[in-house]
């Protein structure tokens, strides 16, 4: 019997790169098939080829044996082909039934929408998969792990027999990943197949039947979860042994940098997301704060770094009261910010990279004398950081927006870590990269730490969070349910804070 999917000799050129060279790739009914790699390796154009938002210039896709053109996202969903994107394609405003028929509209008499008969068909799927989505809910309203769950529905309501989920945990907290695998696990005891695009090795190791790395466009291996560890597959995603674990020192602290007391920070919504916290972080030490995404995190940082306004308390920066105190001259103190989003908040995408590079010193000698930009000074600067960081992009005029994430993180890594800089904020540094640039990103927070930088890290991924920090805080609806010392931190410990419980054996720090 022909797999449900089949790839031989996919190739795609790009100016100047070559994305896909001569891919074969099989996915048998019924399995799950992970792709690995690094960002730029070819996953996400192998997979846009296959969806249709890209043509291939050389090579062929079979469905169960028969060759098939795949042109348009129409002709892969005629074939049964859904993709779940990074970034969710719903409409916030609109309820699940509304974002699930948009395009396959079907209508009562007199021209209205037959909304009860679509959500009758979500709730038959809903049941049938264990998705547990209500038909009727408002996705603004819903968690980031159920309005993917709606994404989901949106290709099987399309009768999608192949389904493609692109980084699909980068944005779950762990109860959410394992909700999702348990509806991989379902999907596929049903008869679909799924092809899963991550850079969590535990994750691939955990999910899969098979595992395909591709590595500069090629496929430089394929193995199952049997015959591979954590070790074994990222090595083959970078090409070199890689530390898996973050290596540092012990260090004495000194003084501090940063002193938060009795902060105050609305939500979007009016709430109170943070609720009167109080914390220091030291020259020459990681602080780390660990949660649930939605616990006041992301409105701390925009506080921090001046993108929130402060309803209540006090900011201290290297002795300077910045409570309401501008992006500018929060940086102009010495703060450097990986921000949560790099999209948004950290890059101009339609910018080259040089441009990127200086966002926030643009203004200042030597990028300019004046009004006057020097743009040769400017050039070199860049030409000078890519190298040094280890930034994969054709050239320095190159729009950032067409570097993979992981390149793309790596230009705000440079441009923040480039000049002298006491206090270090990141938030969700590796979210979505691969395991090589994890390294990275993870290497430069502790080169700053072991310089005498105050680095406040906030991650939804625990285990980064145990790893890099010398102190954990953790984060429950906007208050600080305690601070351990990371030396002997138990998940079981961190778990019981997370979830808004403190035990009375935790050793709590300062």
């Amino acid at each position: 019997m022909p797999p449900v999917l089949e790839l031989k000799g996919i190739t795609k050129r790009f100016p100047g790169v070559l994305a896909n060279d001569h891919i074969d790739l099989r996915l048998e009914e019924g399995h799950v098939l992970s792709l690995l790699g690094e960002n730029g390796a070819g996953k996400s154009t192998l997979m846009n080829i296959l969806y249709g938002l890209y043509s291939q210039d050389e090579g062929d896709i079979y469905i169960r044996g028969e060759n098939v053109a795949i042109n348009t996202p129409n002709d892969a969903i005629r074939q049964g082909i859904g993709m779940v994107h990074q970034h969710f394609m719903l409409v916030p405003v609109l309820t699940v039934t509304e974002n699930v028929m948009l395009g396959m509209e079907s209508m009562k008499r007199a021209g209205f929408l037959d909304r009860e008969t679509s959500a009758n068909r979500i709730r038959e799927i809903s049941d049938r998969y264990g998705l547990e989505v209500d038909p009727d809910a408002v996705v603004e309203d819903l968690p980031v792990g159920i309005q993917q769950r709606v994404e989901i529905i949106k290709l099987l309501y399309r009768n999608a027999d192949i389904l493609i989920l692109d980084e699909p945990t980068a944005v779950l907290t762990p109860q959410e990943v394992e909700g999702l695998f348990d509806v991989i696990h379902t999907l596929v005891a049903l008869g679909k197949s799924v092809i899963f695009i991550s850079h969590k090795l535990k994750e691939v190791l955990e999910i899969s039947d098979r595992i395909v790395v591709l590595r500069r466009g090629r496929v430089v291996g394929s193995t199952t979860p049997v015959e591979s560890d954590e070790r074994d597959l990222a090595t083959m995603m970078v090409g070199r042994d890689v530390i898996l674990s973050v290596a540092k020192m012990p260090r004495e602290p000194e003084a501090v940098v940063l002193n938060v007391r009795s902060l105050f920070v609305r939500g979007d919504q009016a709430k109170m997301a943070v609720n009167g916290i109080s914390f220091e972080v030291r020259g020459g030490e990681i602080l780390g704060v660990a949660g649930v995404q939605g616990n006041g995190q992301t409105e701390l940082v925009e506080a921090l770094t001046g993108l929130r306004a402060v309803e209540g308390g006090r900011i201290m920066i290297a002795g300077e009261d910045t409570t309401h105190a501008s992006p500018r001259t929060i940086t102009e103190v010495g703060t450097a910010h990986i921000p949560e989003d790099r999209q948004r908040d950290g890059l101009v995408l339609d910018y080259p990279v040089e441009d990127n590079m200086i966002l926030n010193t643009y203004y200042l000698p030597p990028q300019a004398k004046g009004m006057v930009m020097q743009e040769a000074v400017i050039a070199e600067r860049a030409e000078n950081l890519v190298a040094e960081y280890d930034v994969r992009t054709p050239s320095i005029s190159t729009p950032t927006g067409n570097l993979s994430g992981g390149n793309q993180q790596k230009v705000i890594v440079a441009r923040e870590l480039s000049r002298p800089v006491r206090l270090l904020i990141a938030s969700q540094p590796t979210r979505g990269l691969d395991v090589g640039s994890i390294e990275y990103i993870h290497s430069q927070l502790v080169r700053k730490r072991d310089e005498g930088v105050a680095v406040f890290v906030i991650s939804a991924e625990l285990d980064e969070v145990m790893s890099l920090s010398d102190r954990i805080m953790v984060m429950f609806e906007g208050k600080i349910m305690g601070t351990v010392s990371a030396v002997g931190a138990t998940k079981e410990e961190l778990g019981l804070l997370m979830a808004g419980v403190a035990p009375e054996t935790a050793t709590m720090t300062s």
